[in-house]
């Protein structure tokens, strides 16, 4: 089997993932091109070396350690992506839910060889997915009894924001923009090449007037002028918890929503939500989650 000859997605998991909010096309281009990785040199040799032509198998995707699941549909589309009509696979826990230590969330049953070659591929994505949703589901723990909302950003690995997005919905966050296409954010650069925020945020509205449109802010001035503005949404960047308070009483009244962003920690994140700002925007959450161990068992 070459990376060419994948099986097409078939059409119950295509609406598993639809309903989860992602596109099976593009899960299916993130596969692909995953699989493709460990064929790019040729076939699995070992597995064609040890495991009989005609072998069929029954195995299980398996927690080692407890967190939240994202992407167990992401691993069921690798297998039959791999396996086709071949092998059957059988979802036992649903994204979003707690991951248990040795309760099995996906069977699979089909020939040996589809699935120890897809094994690797399906651990790694519903690995990582599932990492970035059990930190995520840490920070929004952390801001509970306040009403800001845990956020992302484009801190994403090349060629997975699509399902890191998604794996910050399960852990209970909401997404920033998906692209540079879908929303505005003048950020101090963008400031410095048009001569200031009022000019910066004049220039976004002359070209996409019904883009949303955030502006980032260094200093409590900044968010003055960007009030004046009329911006709706500021980010304010490395704020002190003195100068967040200071911006939540500048805004209040206003319509105005305030997101703080920078210097972030989990021991913190409690007292800066509580300020009163509308949103904490945490890169870690997709740059720097750890993984959560999954195994595969052959039974």
């Amino acid at each position: 089997m070459t990376g060419t000859e994948w099986f097409p997605l078939r059409p119950e998991l295509a609406d598993v993932l639809r309903d989860g909010g992602l596109d099976p096309a593009a899960v299916v281009d993130v596969v692909r091109r995953t699989l493709d990785e460990d064929l790019a040199l040729g076939p699995d040799v070992t597995t064609l070396a040890t495991v009989p032509a005609g072998a069929r198998a029954t195995g299980e995707v398996v927690p080692r350690s407890p967190g939240v699941l994202a992407g167990v549909p992401v691993a069921a589309a690798v297998f039959a992506l791999v396996g086709g009509p071949d092998v059957e696979v059988t979802v036992h826990a649903a994204d979003g839910t707690a991951a248990r230590s040795d309760a099995p969330v996906l069977g699979v049953t089909g020939p040996t060889r589809s699935l120890l070659t897809a094994e690797r591929t399906a651990l790694n994505l519903v690995g990582r997915l599932s990492g970035i949703a059990t930190l995520t589901r840490r920070w929004v723990d952390a801001v509970a009894g306040t009403d800001a909302v845990i956020r992302d950003t484009r801190k994403t690995t090349p060629g997975l924001r699509v399902l890191e997005k998604y794996a910050v919905r399960c852990g209970g966050g909401v997404n920033h923009r998906m692209a540079l296409g879908d929303a505005a954010l003048v950020k101090d650069n963008h400031v410095a090449a048009a001569g200031g925020i009022t000019a910066a945020v004049e220039a976004v509205r002359a070209h996409a007037p019904a883009i949303p449109l955030e502006v980032e802010c260094d200093t409590l001035e900044q968010v003055r002028e960007a009030i004046d503005a009329g911006v709706g949404l500021v980010l304010l960047d490395n704020f002190s918890l003195g100068d967040t308070s200071a911006a939540v009483e500048l805004v209040r009244g206003t319509g105005v929503r305030l997101e703080a962003s920078g210097g972030l920690s989990l021991d913190r994140a409690h007292e800066v939500a509580a300020t009163g700002v509308d949103y904490l925007a945490v890169g870690a959450l997709t740059h720097s989650a750890p993984v959560l161990d999954l195994g595969f068992d052959l039974r």
